[in-house]
Formats: structure tokens, C-alpha cells, sequence
């Protein structure tokens, strides 16, 4: 798959920050179950890359990692069975990194040159981060003004019941959602919940 094919598969992408020894197939599963099928977990715990194996085996998943901030943390994601590679920012050396691999990447852009630095790499899809604190729905719509072929996921801040404002923006594919599961969650049935509310929304 593509980013863009990755992007238009669901309208949100649930941000996933786990630790400990969670049943992590059984949260893939309960989240792919109610319509959210593309998984982010971020590099931001140590069990990250144990997640990610275990949720790339469940049927329907399509995992990716977050948080990759380096060439070698690409490599590792890659190796875990990401299907997909998510960073905060783009610097040259992992934008070329990840564009040699092959890997569909969203790497995240707050400003202009951002986005610049990205078109010069061959990339036009990014996320837009923070979302919130970066300016929020008035600075991407400034943003995609200039850059009509390029489109967002924006990710931080982004809450169930301002979602739906984000995907209206004709440049967003998706938003990245941190509310759908909190670190410590384990009520699978309140996740499901969450998560076909999420699935449901407007694109």
C-alpha cells in the first residue's frame, strides 16, 4: 500500500503508546473489529517493537510505527513488520533514509519549509504536528493554500468531538487520534466503542 492508500483507508488512526504486558492482538483485533484497521504505535515505550510484532500478525491490521526519529529506529520499525513509518518532524537524513527503503512514510511538517523540504524528497503526504498547538485548523488551511496537491493527517491535541472538524478540510485524509486509547487502557469494550464512533466519522 501506499501512505495515500494507508490515509483514505480509515478516517482516523488511532495513536498507540503501550507498555507492559499487554494482550496487544487483542486490542488490534478489538480495534480493527470496529473499523479502525491502521495502528500507530509509537517508539516511545521499550515494548514498542514487541507490540508491533505481535498487532502486524492480526488479520486486517495494518501497523505502522510512530516516533521514528532516526535512520536506525527505521530500520528496527521495518524489521518489527511495520507496514508504515510515521515521524514528528523531517530531517534529510531519515527523509532519505526512508524514501531508499521503499517504506510509505508521514513524516511531520508545522511549517511551510516543512513541507518544502518534503515536495524536495519526492513526498507530499505529511502529518501535521503538533495540530493543535501548531496553529490549529486555521494554520492548515493557510498552509494547504500554497501546496494544493499535498494532504494531512493532523495529529496532536485532536479530540473526539473536534475530529470531525479537521476531516471536513478538504486537504485532511485523516487525523491521528490519541483519545481512542490511553496508556493503562484495558477495557477492550470501551476502546471498541470509541473506536466505531471514530470509524464513523465524515471524511
Amino acid at each position: 500500500m501506499t501512505i495515500d492508500e494507508i490515509m483514505r483507508t480509515a478516517p482516523v488512526i488511532p495513536v498507540l503508546v503501550l507498555d507492559g504486558d499487554g494482550d496487544w492482538a487483542a486490542l488490534a483485533e478489538t480495534l480493527v473489529g470496529a473499523g479502525l484497521p491502521v495502528l500507530e504505535v509509537t517508539l516511545r515505550t521499550l515494548g514498542a517493537l514487541d507490540a508491533i510484532r505481535v498487532m502486524s500478525q492480526v488479520p486486517g491490521a495494518i501497523v505502522g510505527a510512530g516516533t521514528v526519529l532516526n535512520e536506525g529506529q527505521l530500520e528496527q520499525a521495518i524489521d518489527a513488520g511495520s507496514r508504515f513509518i510515521v515521524s514528528p518532524g523531517l530531517t534529510e537524513p531519515l527523509g532519505q533514509a526512508a524514501v531508499r527503503s521503499g517504506v510509505p512514510f508521514l513524516p511531520g511538517v508545522a511549517t511551510a519549509g516543512d513541507i518544502m523540504r518534503g515536495l524536495d524528497l519526492g513526498l507530499d503526504r505529511f502529518k501535521f504536528f503538533p495540530a493543535e498547538s501548531a496553529g490549529g485548523i486555521a494554520a492548515l488551511k493557510a498552509l494547504a493554500g500554497p501546496f494544493a496537491n499535498v494532504r494531512f493527517c493532523p495529529t496532536g491535541g485532536i479530540r473526539a468531538d473536534t475530529a470531525a472538524d479537521w476531516l471536513a478540510l478538504p486537504s485532511v485524509l485523516c487525523v491521528g487520534g490519541s483519545w481512542l486509547v490511553q496508556p493503562g487502557d484495558i477495557d477492550l469494550p470501551a476502546i471498541a466503542d470509541r473506536a466505531r464512533a471514530a470509524s464513523g466519522l465524515r471524511r
